[in-house]
């Protein structure tokens, strides 16, 4: 019996310069204790819109993801790896895009990979140890054929600037430009759901 299609989702974080900063953070950040201020993201609900006879779902839940530090990232993530199949697919929203960039652009990593999806990533936005300092460097190398960018215009979180900086550099990635869909942070994700099951 052939594998189910394995989709690994990693998840955004906040990443800060200093200690300090996510300190400072923490201190000045709104606080809401309503019942009804989380909603239910699309992240959460892969088994609504991809058949969990086809599809295997991994969501990762990295470390600290309140304080990211890459380094933490890559630990975790390289952990998964030997669970992963050939011909997985890839998603990663906000820092999770930026993780996976940024891990392709310096690693060679031995899997192949069917599709890669940033969702709303950052690219250079931040003065992190995310910041990506040499794109592609290696990112072609790892020879994925499918590569999808969404981006919405009114983003308040990670400028579209960011995304139109990585289709420059992989000019063959699909760039999906939104106008109303912030950081989709809503509860369904339709056309990515859908460019999944495509293939």
């Amino acid at each position: 019996m052939k594998n189910k299609q394995q989709v690994v989702h990693i998840h955004g974080g906040s990443p800060w310069n200093t200690y300090e900063d996510y300190i400072n953070d923490l201190m000045n950040k709104k606080v809401n204790i309503s019942s009804t201020f989380k909603t239910k993201r699309w992240h959460y609900n892969y088994p609504e819109f991809l058949s969990e006879n086809i599809f295997q779902i991994i969501r990762l839940d990295m470390p600290c993801k309140q304080n990211a530090h890459y380094n933490e990232w890559k630990i975790w993530f390289e952990r998964h790896i030997e669970f992963m199949d050939d011909d997985i697919v890839l998603v990663g929203h906000s820092l999770g895009g930026n993780f996976l960039a940024k891990y392709l652009a310096e690693e060679n990593i031995n899997l192949k990979i069917k599709q890669l999806h940033l969702v709303a990533p950052s690219y250079s936005a931040f003065e992190d140890d995310f910041k990506i300092s040499n794109f592609p460097g290696k990112f072609l190398e790892n020879k994925i054929p499918e590569i999808y960018i969404y981006h919405s215009k009114n983003d308040t979180v990670v400028p579209i600037s960011e995304s139109e900086k990585y289709h420059a550099q992989i000019p063959s990635s699909h760039f999906h430009v939104f106008e109303g869909r912030g950081h989709f942070l809503d509860d369904t994700f339709p056309e990515l759901f859908e460019n999944i099951k495509s293939k």
